[in-house]
This record gives structure tokens, C-alpha cells and sequence, in this order.
């Protein structure tokens, strides 16, 4: 796999593709301790791999997490979401029952929502202009 800012390329495809994703607790409860969001970084960089993705940066605060993650065109955010937050909710509590006391009203670590931005290459502004400046034929 191509180190972070170096085009990768698939079978038919070259992509450098990344995503900033953020992920709350539910009830942006105070959850996390150092202890849990390195162990939470372990799990999402193994989900990552079965992604066929790479998370490049990972950090967090008491009540949320960021991920920059580099994927290919084949994966689907949203299932890569889907997949990060169910993994790291089932293996966190079960390896930290003292989390218990967070979620009990519903039984999830994760809110139900997520951000998701597109990060990297040149600004929207720079990409628009190079678009226009295209030579259209007549």
C-alpha cells in the first residue's frame, strides 16, 4: 500500500482518495480514557485493513473520535462507517465492562450519526478554475 499523499492504484484505476471521519458517543457521554481510544485504534486499524482501506491519523477526546482514513473507490463510506462503528462498540464493551455505565439507557457506544468529509488535493476553488480553463472543442 502507497504511503499517505502517494497516488495508489487499483486494477483499472489510479485514486488518492481520503476522508475525515468523526464519530460521537451516544448522549456525548464523557467515555474515553487514554486506555480505551488506544485500544479503539487498534480495532479500527483492523477494520481498516479488511477494507482494504488505511487509517492514516487517529485521535480522540473524551467523547468522540477522528479518523483520516485513505481508501479506494470500491469501498462505500458508508459501509466502512457502518462496519468501524459496530466493530469498535461490540469489542470496547466487551473489553471494558466499566464502559457499561455510559450506555446503559441503550446499549451503544456510538450516536447514530457520523461526519464524513473529503479532505486532500487542491481546493474546490483551484479544481473549478482548472475545469473551466479546459480546451472545450467546438
Amino acid at each position: 500500500m502507497a504511503q499517505y499523499g502517494e497516488i495508489r492504484t487499483g486494477r483499472h484505476c489510479a485514486f488518492l482518495m481520503h476522508a475525515h471521519l468523526v464519530f460521537v458517543t451516544k448522549y456525548r457521554h464523557n467515555v474515553f480514557t487514554d486506555r480505551h481510544l488506544t485500544r479503539c485504534e487498534e480495532i479500527m486499524r483492523d477494520v481498516c485493513a479488511d477494507f482494504e482501506t488505511k487509517l492514516t491519523e487517529f485521535n480522540g477526546e473524551t467523547n468522540h473520535v477522528h479518523l483520516l482514513v485513505n481508501f479506494p473507490p470500491k469501498v462505500a463510506v458508508s459501509k466502512l462507517v457502518n462496519s468501524l462503528k459496530g466493530v469498535s462498540s461490540r469489542r470496547l464493551r466487551q473489553e471494558f465492562p466499566d464502559l457499561a455505565q455510559h450506555y446503559y439507557r441503550a446499549n451503544k457506544l456510538w450516536s447514530g450519526s457520523y461526519f464524513a468529509g473529503s479532505v486532500g488535493g487542491a481546493p474546490l476553488s483551484v479544481v473549478r478554475q482548472y475545469i473551466e480553463q479546459q480546451n472545450r472543442p467546438l
